[in-house]
């Protein structure tokens, strides 16, 4: 996989509900739904389903490595 089959992936499941498992720092594993508000040349941006509406930027890097995965109900 590369970059830029990883842009077109996020811009064909722009505005649907996926679910998201970021591994952070120290093994922290935090997992998430939410929606792909935006694509920019280096980063992404996810609006979360919850109550804030927070919105959280991710590097197409983030996916390359793996340390953010995404799934989709297909």
């Amino acid at each position: 996989m590369n970059i830029e089959k990883i842009k077109t992936d996020l811009e064909n499941n722009k505005g649907k509900v996926l679910k998201f498992k970021f591994n952070g720092a120290r093994n922290q594993v935090e997992e998430f739904s939410g929606t792909i508000e935006n694509t920019y040349n280096y980063v992404f941006l996810v609006k979360l389903d919850d109550d804030n509406k927070q919105i959280r930027s991710f590097s197409y890097t983030d996916i390359l490595t793996e340390s953010l995965e995404i799934f989709t109900d297909n």
